[in-house]
């Protein structure tokens, strides 16, 4: 079922977005920006989590999240591990979710018609996984740009 399938390419991406975070050396360089650079991965990260929580966890799932999308782009310096934290708990929230939609619900209207558009909940689904892997990529871009990789010597190797 189509159901499935998008449930595992949402958790497949989130689970990159964990490496991602993960992979940053240095921490408090996930945070900061530099030149034509607006956004920084962390930021990124919040927004993903705030967004997908928001149309899938909220409107879909009816978990009561409330969204701040102006906090999404303003908050800083958030611990590393309360972002992973909650990326597993988005992970357990959109495949419970979009795996209990049925084929009506996926073919039906999507419960915000927000003037977007993507009017059925398939589409908008869709819309939401291009959408979280498009900014991955920046995270993925964000990182390897501000924390480039620590060279080692030879024969030592990374834990």
């Amino acid at each position: 079922m189509l159901q499935e399938e998008l449930a595992r390419q949402f958790e497949s991406a989130l689970l990159q977005l964990k490496n991602e975070i993960n992979a940053y050396t240095h921490r408090d360089l996930m945070w900061q920006v530099s030149g034509d650079i607006k956004n920084s991965g962390g930021t990124l990260c919040v927004h993903l989590l705030g967004n997908l929580n928001h149309y899938i966890g909220a409107v879909l799932g009816r978990s009561g999240y409330q969204r701040h999308r102006e906090q999404e782009f303003s908050g800083k310096a958030i611990p590393t591990a309360t972002l992973l934290k909650q990326i597993d708990e988005l992970i357990y929230l959109i495949k419970t979710t979009v795996s209990a939609l049925t084929d009506e619900q996926l073919k039906g209207p999507y419960p915000l018609q927000d003037g977007k558009p993507w009017k059925t909940t398939e589409a908008r689904l869709l819309q939401l996984l291009a959408h979280l892997n498009y900014h991955l990529g920046q995270v993925n871009y964000h990182r390897r740009l501000m924390d480039p990789p620590v060279s080692l010597p030879s024969g030592v190797h990374r834990l």
